[in-house]
Protein backbone atom coordinates (compact mmCIF):
# COMPACT_ATOMS: atom_id res chain seq x y z
CA UNK A 1 0.00 0.00 0.00
CA UNK A 2 2.68 2.33 0.90
CA UNK A 3 4.32 1.76 -2.66
CA UNK A 4 1.24 3.55 -4.05
CA UNK A 5 1.50 6.21 -2.29
CA UNK A 6 4.72 6.65 -3.04
CA UNK A 7 4.31 6.33 -6.99
CA UNK A 8 1.39 8.71 -6.65
CA UNK A 9 3.79 11.30 -4.86
CA UNK A 10 6.40 10.86 -7.47
CA UNK A 11 4.08 11.71 -10.53
CA UNK A 12 3.03 14.26 -8.85
CA UNK A 13 6.20 16.11 -8.31
CA UNK A 14 8.00 18.38 -11.61
CA UNK A 15 11.61 17.88 -12.23
CA UNK A 16 13.28 20.78 -11.22
CA UNK A 17 13.65 23.89 -13.23
CA UNK A 18 10.61 22.53 -15.22
CA UNK A 19 9.05 25.99 -15.02
CA UNK A 20 11.96 27.92 -16.90
CA UNK A 21 12.44 25.21 -19.17
CA UNK A 22 8.59 25.20 -20.81
CA UNK A 23 8.80 28.87 -20.71
CA UNK A 24 12.25 28.91 -23.00
CA UNK A 25 10.94 26.06 -24.93
CA UNK A 26 7.64 28.17 -25.80
CA UNK A 27 9.87 31.19 -26.30
CA UNK A 28 11.91 29.28 -28.87
CA UNK A 29 8.98 27.88 -30.50
CA UNK A 30 7.25 31.38 -31.16
CA UNK A 31 10.50 32.98 -32.45
CA UNK A 32 10.36 34.33 -35.90
CA UNK A 33 13.21 31.71 -36.75
CA UNK A 34 10.90 28.89 -36.72
CA UNK A 35 7.77 30.14 -37.42
CA UNK A 36 8.85 32.30 -40.58
CA UNK A 37 11.82 31.08 -41.69
CA UNK A 38 10.89 27.23 -40.76
CA UNK A 39 14.19 26.17 -39.12
CA UNK A 40 14.76 23.41 -36.45
CA UNK A 41 14.30 25.27 -32.72
CA UNK A 42 17.44 23.57 -32.09
CA UNK A 43 19.82 25.50 -35.11
CA UNK A 44 17.52 28.69 -33.95
CA UNK A 45 19.29 28.40 -30.34
CA UNK A 46 23.02 27.77 -31.81
CA UNK A 47 22.91 30.07 -34.24
CA UNK A 48 21.52 32.98 -31.55
CA UNK A 49 18.88 33.66 -33.86
CA UNK A 50 16.28 33.83 -31.48
CA UNK A 51 14.62 36.98 -29.23
CA UNK A 52 17.01 38.13 -25.93
CA UNK A 53 14.37 36.84 -23.80
CA UNK A 54 14.46 33.42 -25.08
CA UNK A 55 18.12 34.29 -24.94
CA UNK A 56 18.00 35.25 -20.90
CA UNK A 57 15.21 32.44 -20.33
CA UNK A 58 18.86 29.95 -21.32
CA UNK A 59 20.75 31.66 -19.34
CA UNK A 60 18.45 31.27 -16.11
CA UNK A 61 17.55 27.78 -17.08
CA UNK A 62 21.58 27.04 -16.96
CA UNK A 63 21.99 28.70 -13.72
CA UNK A 64 18.84 26.64 -12.11
CA UNK A 65 20.40 23.84 -13.46
CA UNK A 66 23.84 24.83 -12.17
CA UNK A 67 22.51 25.45 -9.07
CA UNK A 68 21.24 21.89 -7.96
CA UNK A 69 24.88 20.83 -8.27
CA UNK A 70 25.72 23.58 -5.60
CA UNK A 71 24.97 22.42 -1.87
CA UNK A 72 25.38 26.00 -0.61
CA UNK A 73 21.49 26.35 -2.89
CA UNK A 74 19.81 24.18 0.28
CA UNK A 75 20.14 27.10 2.14
CA UNK A 76 19.90 30.10 -0.51
CA UNK A 77 16.83 28.04 -3.33
CA UNK A 78 17.15 27.25 -6.40
CA UNK A 79 17.66 30.49 -9.19
CA UNK A 80 14.56 30.27 -11.51
CA UNK A 81 12.40 28.19 -8.92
Amino acid sequence: MSSEADDASKKRRKPSCENVRTEFKQCVLESDCVRVNKKHPNDCVLQHDVPESCQNLRTLMFECKRSLLDNRARFRGRKGD
